[in-house]
């Protein structure tokens, strides 16, 4: 019988599954056979299947090893593994699906020395490293955030958001896979699309900082707009999520805050809240790393809840509520199998709902349909932070 071992190529890439059968495991590896057969290889398909996700893994007790981890929703299948540097945030994968982008840091001498900071790209189909773009070094080192690395909706631009502690965005090309430069953003944090060539940033007076770029990557447009949120009164996360040409923001309190790019810029729709007056009374809020997700072809969003304080907004919850983003009712509540601080959605129409903890390391699988538990998978690395799909 023939067994994949552990593989570490020359660059970046660690490309790896434990104990599966080669014709069980589409993952790039060095072939073991008792018959001996030579080294063969085998590739992961592209595009990736919808039901496919990327658990991204701050390694919180040694962060100079920073790692993603796939695995296949649809059998709980470990899949492979990037490794992906100090300080790791998230990947971000194309479009088109044939290559991911990581920014990455790196130590001359591994916790110290010379730092070095890259855009690594990937195969999608074989994990390997083809190729790295410098950037300057000064890559925010926060606890991950979906909004420190995004991509333009058309998929031309990287944005990374830059934290020295002055606040920037660092834009790189991925067409040339050339640095462009750096566009300050004083006051204002984190990176938000809101189209092909524009985005906002949060600032922390409650108001945003919107910027149009130009075909070269340079800014064609730059300007502040009126506050936005009360942030004395009732302050948001910075963890909101994106149905079409609309962020949904959630405030500590469990207030959405509906905020859309127009030709106009940003405007704010109706708020509502995702609790009653009297679960509000209980301390029902919406709390974790990565505590909203939406489905778009269904029109939901998916909130993590736990009863505590103000204070406690960043607590993981053991129930997720389902809303109709039309009536903005409560369609369904979901009680998860672990506490659960991170959630994330496929896109397609069977959807599947994930769900992690960066205090453990167990990834659960749910029809997101009707909230029921499928699989779980366990020793999903070691600090899972933020789920990304294809």
């Amino acid at each position: 019988m023939a067994f994949l071992r552990y593989v570490r190529p020359v660059g970046l890439s660690i490309v790896a599954t434990s104990f599966l059968l080669l014709t069980a495991s589409p993952v790039r590896a060095e072939l073991l056979s008792d018959y001996g057969a030579g080294p063969t290889s085998a590739k992961l398909a592209v595009p990736a299947s919808k039901h496919w996700v990327w658990i991204n893994d701050l390694v919180f007790a040694h962060m100079a090893d920073g790692a993603a981890h796939l695995v296949d929703g649809d059998s709980g299948r470990y899949l492979g593994t990037l490794s992906t540097g100090f300080g790791f945030t998230r990947i971000v994968l194309a479009r088109d699906g044939k290559v991911i982008y990581s920014p990455e840091t790196y130590f001359s001498r591994g916790t110290r020395g010379t730092r070095t900071d890259v855009v690594s790209i990937y195969d999608a189909a074989t994990l390997g490293a083809i190729g790295e773009i410098p950037i300057p070094p000064k890559r925010a080192s926060n606890f991950p955030a979906m909004a420190d690395v995004v991509m333009t909706d058309d998929d031309r631009f990287l944005l990374i958001f830059n934290f020295t502690p002055s606040s920037s965005v660092t834009v790189v090309d991925t067409n040339t896979r050339k640095f462009i430069g750096e566009i300050e953003t004083p006051g204002c944090a984190l990176i938000y699309p809101t189209g092909p060539r524009s985005f906002f940033t949060l600032c922390g007076d409650g108001s945003a900082q919107l910027v149009t770029l130009n075909d070269k990557g340079t800014v064609a447009r730059q300007y502040r707009t009126v506050r936005l949120f009360d942030v004395d009164h009732d302050p948001v996360t910075e963890k909101p999520v994106r149905v079409g040409s609309t962020w949904y923001f959630v405030s500590f309190d469990g207030r959405i805050y509906p905020i859309s790019s127009t030709k106009e810029g940003l405007t704010v729709g109706t708020q509502w809240w995702l609790s009653s007056e009297a679960e509000r009374k209980l301390g029902w809020r919406p709390g974790g790393l990565q505590q909203l997700a939406a489905h778009a072809g269904q029109n939901r969003l998916y909130a993590i809840m736990h009863q505590g304080n103000r204070d406690t907004h960043k607590d993981p919850g053991k129930v997720i509520w389902v809303f109709d983003l039309t009536t903005r009712a409560r369609v369904l509540e979901i009680p998860t199998r672990n506490l659960t601080g991170s959630i994330q959605i496929s896109t397609d129409n069977k959807p599947l709902l994930y769900g992690a903890f960066a205090d453990s390391s167990i990834l659960d699988i749910y029809d997101a349909t009707t909230g029921k538990p499928l699989r779980a998978v366990k020793e999903v690395g070691a600090t899972p932070t933020l789920l990304v799909v294809p």
